[in-house]
């Protein structure tokens, strides 16, 4: 009986192992955490908690609790008590009874479950305590055993391991977002502003031609209200990027022709658009590819000169395929100077790992550039 928990033991410890391996964000890290501890410990309850360095907890996730004993509990609780002391040293603590802890001070608030049995077990990294497991109730009764501790123990290097990764991931999203707000940001200032200043300055020469009563004041406030079109065009165009289609409503392919089709008035480019039945995408994930679909038609359109863009979205064998390809002027992807050309070369190649799949760049200097990206359906 012993060797068959032992086995359970490992192959649940090495599935969950696994899957933290897999995983690039932090909170489902921890709900896996919280899940696989209380079942490794055979736990009724189970939690786990990060601190905010404030004396609260920035997360506090369980696992045994209904979503009705959650709401009723109310606010996360504080790192006080014997939740606080699981933060301030790096050894576990067991006891059979919780209520004989010097730092246990009742439970607040009155809908909390009693409990008893009790396994706390910090999560260590280099850099410190980064939160604790904690378990209570042993089933079946009696106490947490020396078997329990070792296996939570286990678990919980692990779990410094994947929170650091997370954390790491999580951080390089964020400069991800960062520098395409940057690019954003450098789009509106390149294109917007000069032609809102050409706008004004139309604006000056026809008021003087006006004052002076000069036939050539009607040409020149054409020529103004053609600026002006095209500011708002090209102002459409960028806040179309910040705030693209509602692709769960709309699904990846409608939201990809709308995009395409703004671009072509906006653009005058030829811009080709072949969609052949791809598989469904979860909402997040068809977000990534339709974010790199963009930064590829961007490329096209603002660095390649291109005079001809050619796009496909398609199921090969289950696999999606993106495809953006131009006539443009071409690069050497090899150049070192290459990513710091706003190309957005490493945001793209993130998102396509972060989906599981492989993005290919095909370019040299004068040949066009083709960007194909292939995704597990």
């Amino acid at each position: 009986m012993l060797e068959s928990r032992d086995s359970t033991a490992f192959r649940t410890l090495s599935d969950v192992v696994l899957a933290l391996a897999a995983e690039r964000e932090v909170e489902p890290v921890l709900q896996r955490l919280v899940h696989a501890a209380r079942e490794l410990a055979g736990a009724r309850y189970a939690a786990l908690g990060v601190p905010d360095g404030e004396g609260a907890f920035a997360r506090f996730i369980t696992s045994g609790m209904s979503d009705e004993l959650i709401a009723a509990m109310g606010p996360l609780p504080r790192t006080h008590g014997l939740l606080g002391a699981m933060l301030e040293s790096p050894v576990p603590y067991r006891t059979p009874d919780i209520h004989r802890h010097e730092r246990f001070r009742g439970w607040w608030p009155r809908a909390h479950p009693d409990m008893r049995s009790f396994l706390g077990v910090p999560i260590v990294s280099r850099g410190g305590i980064l939160g604790a497991l904690y378990l209570t109730d042993k089933e079946k009764g009696g106490a947490f055993t020396d078997a329990d501790e070792g296996l939570i123990v286990l678990l919980a290097a692990h779990a410094a391991i994947a929170i650091e990764n997370a954390r790491l991931h999580e951080r390089s999203r964020e400069l991800s977002i960062l520098e395409e707000r940057n690019r954003l940001a450098r789009e509106l200032h390149d294109s917007v502003t000069q032609q809102l200043f050409a706008v004004t300055l139309a604006a000056e020469s026809a008021s003087q031609l006006l004052a002076r009563g000069e036939a050539a004041a009607g040409t020149e406030l054409e020529r103004v209200q053609a600026l002006a079109r095209g500011a708002m065009d090209e102002l459409r165009s960028v806040v179309f990027e910040l705030r693209p289609v509602a692709l769960e409503a709309e699904g990846l392919a409608s939201a990809l022709r709308k995009h395409v089709e703004v671009l072509r008035r906006v653009s005058g480019t030829q811009i080709d658009l072949r969609i052949a039945a791809p598989p469904l995408l979860a909402a997040p994930a068809a977000g990534q590819v339709f974010r790199i679909a963009q930064e590829a038609l961007q490329n096209a359109l603002r660095h390649a000169e291109a005079a001809r863009i050619q796009v496909v979205l398609e199921d090969r064998g289950g696999t999606l395929v993106l495809v953006v390809a131009d006539d443009g002027r071409g690069f050497d992807p090899a150049a070192p100077d290459v990513r710091g050309r706003r190309l957005g070369l490493t945001s793209m190649e993130e998102r396509a790992a972060d989906l599981g799949g492989r993005l290919v760049v095909d370019a040299r200097p004068g040949g066009g550039t083709t960007v194909r990206l292939e995704v597990p359906a």
